[in-house]
C-alpha cells in the first residue's frame, strides 16, 4: 500500500510487515526517513538530526544555515559534486566537462500494478497484485530528469526499484554511473553478508562487521560471476535465522555489477548497488533516456529465514516464467559426464534406455553434437548437427528417444565462437576484440559481440533451425568464459563504454526471442555452472545450473548460500558418479540423491555402469522426488543448520504452505566413534497439529518437534544421510 501526504511531500510504502518512507524537504531534496518494521502512518523525518559539522558544505539555498548539509542528510538517491562526499548513486559528465548532478524533487505519479522495463528483466504482476510510485527529480542546470520507480508487493514484503534518466537538454550528456538502489541507514553497527568464492564453489556465505570506509563486492568479468553474487544482506550483529533485523538487496542483472557500503564519519551507512562503473559510460543525446536494471529489497524483523522465504515466494510467483507452471518438471539425465565429446546416436540411445527404465523422463544431449566439435577448440558458432555422430540428424534421434517415453533436450553455447569454425572464418570481426591486439582466449574460445543485432540475428537463425527440426522440450544455455577485449566495431570510440551493458541487453534480447517463439521449451541457464546465477537470468531461464561441482558435500555449502535469496526450484542439481570428478570424494548414492533433491533434480552419470542395487536406489530416489515434488518446490524453506558452522551435519526442511506436510533432510559429515546423541529442532510446523513421521507411530505434536526436537538416528559411515517425512493427522 502506498500512502501519500501531498501537503508535506511524504511518501510511505507499506508491505504486510514493513514500512519504507521518504520525504522532500524544504529545499526539495528527497530524503530517506525510514525502512524497517511496519509503523502506522506518521512523519518519520522527526528521526532525522542535523547540526553544524566542519567541512560539510551547505547548499546555496541554505544561506547562512550551517546546520543543513547533504553530507549528513540521508538521501533517497545520492548525487555527485554538490556537497555529499559519500558514495554517489549517479555521476553525469555534462557538455562543459563538469561531473555534477543535483537532483531536486519535482513531482510524482501513482500507477496500478508493476512497472515494466523494456529490454530488461523484472518482477511482474497484475494490476491488483502491486502498486507503483514514480517520483520525478530534476537537475535544472543540466536539464536532466530522473524518475525513481518503486513497486510494492505487499504480500511478500518486497519493494522493487529502478531509475530512469532522461536528457531534456539540447546538448549531449554522458552517464558515468547510474545505480539502481541507494539506501541510507541511520546506524553502522551492522554486519554485511555477501556470497563469494570461485568456480566450483559459488555463493559461499561471508559475514563481517561494517567498518569505517567503503566495503564492496562486484564483478568486471562481463558476467555476474562465480566470485561474487549480486545479492547482499545488511543485518544486526546478533541476527540469526529466526531473530533480528536484516535487509536483503538483490540486483536483477547478469553483467558487471557493484554493491558497495560506506560507513561515514558519523556512523551511519549507505548501500549503493547497480551496474559497475568500470568501463561504463552511456551517451544520451537530446531526448534520449537510460533505464537502470531493477533491484529488489526485502526487510525482515525476524531473521534471515523470514527474509529468504519472502524472496522465494516472490521469485516463484512473480519472476519466473515457467513453461511447467502448475505442473511437475521432468527428472532428467545429462550425458556429459558419461561420454564427454565421445558419443554417437547409439551411445546416446543406450543411456536414454537405461534412464527410462528407472523412471527418468528427460534426456539431455550435451556438448559435442554440432559442427566439428570433438574437443574444446573447434566448432562453436556452427550450430548444425554433426551427421557423422548423428546420422539422420535430430529428425531421426529425437523420435527414437521419445519412443522410449523420454522428452528430449539439447545443449547450446550461443554467445561463443571457436576460431576453428566456419562462422569465425567468415566473420572474424563478430568476436569481441580490440583492433591491433591479439585476443585472450578462455576455454579455447572467443566471445561473440552480442551488443550487435546482426550477430544475434545470425546466431538466432541457426538456433531456430535446430530447435524447429524436432520436438525439443529443454535447452541448456551455457556460457563458459569471462569477457575480455571488450570493444565493438559497431560503435564509435566515444561510445565503447556502452559495450558491456549492450552485451547483456543482447543476451536478454535473444533469450526473450526464445521465450516468445518457443514458450514450451524449458531453458536452463549455465555459465560454467553458477557464474551467472542471478535474478536477471532467472527471468528468462527459470532454473540455473547451480555449480559445475556436483560433489554432494560441496553442494551443501553451495546450495545453502544460494538459498538465502533463490528458491530450490531454480537450482539445477544432479547426482553424479563417484569418485567425484571435481574432488575425488566418494559419497553414498543415497546422500547424493538427498542433496540433489533440493533442486531441479537430475542425473549426470553412466547408468550402464551402475549395479543392480544402485539402480534400485536410483528408482527409489526418482519416485520419492516425484512424490514430494510440490513440497520440495513450493514449500517454505528452512535452514536448520549451517554447513559452514557445524561440520558434523547439515539439515534443511521444506514445509507445505498449510503446515500439514514437511520433509526434513540431514547429511552427516565425517563420523566419529561413539558419536554424540542429539536432537534436531524442526521449524515451521503448526504447534497444535499432531504429526506422523514416516507413516509410523507414535504421533508428535508440532510444539514438541519445534521446542524439544526429534532424536537423530545413529548412522555409521562418513557422509551418510537420511530424510524424515512428517504428515499431520486428524
Amino acid at each position: 500500500m502506498i500512502v501519500l501526504d501531498q501537503e508535506n511531500k511524504i511518501f510511505t510504502l507499506h508491505t504486510r510487515n514493513t514500512t519504507y518512507q521518504m520525504k522532500a524537504d524544504q529545499y526539495n531534496v528527497l530524503l530517506h526517513t525510514y525502512y524497517g518494521a511496519k509503523i502506522d502512518n506518521c512523519d518519520l523525518s522527526v528521526l532525522l538530526q542535523c547540526g553544524e559539522r566542519s567541512f560539510t558544505p551547505n547548499p546555496n539555498e541554505a544561506g547562512s544555515n550551517r546546520n543543513y548539509s547533504l553530507d549528513v542528510a540521508p538521501q533517497e538517491y545520492s548525487t555527485c559534486g554538490v556537497g555529499d562526499f559519500r558514495l554517489p548513486a549517479i555521476e553525469l559528465e555534462l557538455a562543459n566537462g563538469s561531473h555534477t548532478a543535483d537532483m531536486r524533487y519535482e513531482g510524482f505519479r501513482l500507477e496500478k500494478g508493476k512497472y515494466a522495463l523494456e529490454g530488461l528483466p523484472g518482477f511482474y504482476s497484475t494490476k491488483d497484485e502491486a502498486e507503483t510510485l514514480v517520483i520525478m527529480l530534476r537537475d535544472a542546470a543540466a536539464q536532466v530528469v530522473m524518475e525513481l520507480y518503486y513497486s510494492v508487493f505487499e504480500a511478500y514484503d518486497l519493494i522493487t526499484r529502478t531509475v530512469r534518466i532522461v536528457n531534456q537538454g539540447t546538448e549531449e550528456i554522458r552517464l558515468c554511473r547510474c545505480a539502481s538502489l541507494c539506501l541510507d541507514f541511520p546506524r553502522s553497527d551492522m554486519d554485511l553478508i555477501t556470497f563469494n568464492a570461485h568456480h566450483l564453489m559459488e555463493r559461499c556465505l561471508d559475514r563481517g562487521p561494517l567498518r569505517p570506509g567503503i566495503q564492496s563486492v562486484g564483478s568486471v568479468r562481463g558476467i555476474s560471476s562465480h566470485q561474487h553474487n549480486p545479492f547482499v544482506i545488511l543485518c544486526g550483529r546478533d541476527t540469526d535465522e529466526d531473530t533480528g533485523m536484516c535487509c536483503g538487496a538483490m540486483l536483477l542483472y547478469s553483467g558487471n555489477f557493484e554493491a558497495a557500503v560506506e560507513c561515514s564519519q558519523y556512523e551511519n551507512s549507505r548501500l549503493v548497488m547497480g551496474i559497475h562503473p568500470f568501463h561504463f559510460c552511456w551517451t544520451l543525446t537530446s531526448g534520449q533516456a537510460f533505464t537502470a536494471p531493477e533491484a529488489a529489497m526485502v526487510y525482515s524483523s525476524n531473521g534471515f529465514g523470514q527474509m529468504s522465504r519472502q524472496y522465494h515466494r516472490a521469485i516463484r510467483k512473480h519472476l519466473l516464467r515457467e513453461p511447467y507452471d502448475g505442473r511437475r518438471k521432468p527428472v532428467l539425465i545429462n550425458n556429459w559426464e558419461a561420454t564427454y565429446f565421445d558419443f554417437n546416436a547409439d551411445r546416446l540411445a543406450d543411456i536414454a534406455r537405461e534412464a527410462s527404465a528407472l523412471g527418468i523422463e528427460l534426456f539431455v544431449m550435451d556438448d559435442g553434437w554440432f559442427g566439428s566439435r570433438n574437443n574444446d577448440d573447434s566448432g562453436l558458432g556452427d550450430w548444425q548437427v554433426n551427421l557423422e555422430k548423428l546420422p539422420g540428424g535430430l529428425e531421426e534421434l529425437v523420435p527414437r528417444i521419445k519412443n522410449m517415453g523420454m522428452k528430449f533436450g539439447i545443449w547450446m553455447e550461443p554467445e561463443m565462437v571457436n576460431e576453428d569454425s566456419h562462422l569465425y572464418r567468415a566473420h572474424p570481426d563478430w568476436a569481441l576484440h580490440v583492433p591491433g591486439r591479439a585476443p585472450a582466449r578462455g576455454r579455447g574460445q572467443l566471445a561473440l559481440d552480442f551488443s550487435r543485432k546482426d550477430v544475434r540475428d545470425s546466431i538466432y537463425e541457426q538456433m531456430k533451425v535446430v530447435l524447429s527440426s524436432a520436438d525439443i522440450a529443454y535447452l541448456k544455455w551455457d556460457m563458459n568464459r569471462s569477457l575480455t577485449d571488450v570493444w565493438s566495431a559497431s560503435l564509435p570510440s566515444r561510445r565503447q563504454g556502452e559495450v558491456y551493458h549492450r552485451y547483456v541487453l543482447g543476451v536478454y534480447d535473444l533469450l526473450e526471442r526464445l521465450h516468445r517463439d518457443y514458450p514450451h521449451i524449458l531453458i536452463e541457464g549455465c555459465c560454467g555452472g553458477g557464474g551467472r546465477f542471478d535474478g536477471g537470468m532467472l527471468y528468462y531461464t527459470p532454473q540455473v545450473w547451480c555449480s559445475d561441482d556436483t560433489d554432494a558435500i560441496d553442494r551443501l555449502c553451495i546450495q545453502y548460500g544460494t538459498s538465502f535469496c533463490y528458491p530450490v526450484c531454480t537450482m539445477g542439481a544432479h547426482v553424479s558418479a563417484v569418485p567425484n570428478e571435481q574432488n575425488g570424494r566418494v559419497t553414498p548414492l543415497k546422500t547424493r540423491g538427498i542433496t540433489a533433491m533440493s533442486g531441479a533434480f537430475g542425473y549426470e552419470m553412466d547408468l550402464g555402469k551402475c549395479t543392480a542395487e544402485e539402480k534400485k536406489e536410483i528408482r527409489r530416489q526418482v519416485e520419492s522426488y516425484k512424490t514430494h515434488y510440490n513440497l520440495l518446490h513450493e514449500g517454505d524453506y528452512y535452514r536448520l543448520s549451517s554447513p559452514f558452522q557445524d561440520r558434523s551435519f547439515t539439515a534443511w526442511e521444506q514445509v507445505s504452505p498449510d503446515q500439514r506436510e514437511a520433509l526434513v533432510s540431514v547429511v552427516y559429515g565425517c563420523i566419529n566413534a561413539a558419536p554424540l546423541f542429539g536432537t534436531l529442532r524442526i521449524k515451521g510446523l503448526n504447534p497444535d497439529f499432531q504429526y506422523q513421521i514416516d507413516g509410523a507411530e507414535p504421533l508428535y505434536s508440532g510444539e514438541t518437534l519445534m521446542k524439544a526436537g526429534y532424536p537423530f538416528p545413529q548412522i555409521q559411515g562418513d557422509y551418510s544421510a537420511f530424510q524424515i517425512y512428517l504428515r499431520a493427522v486428524g
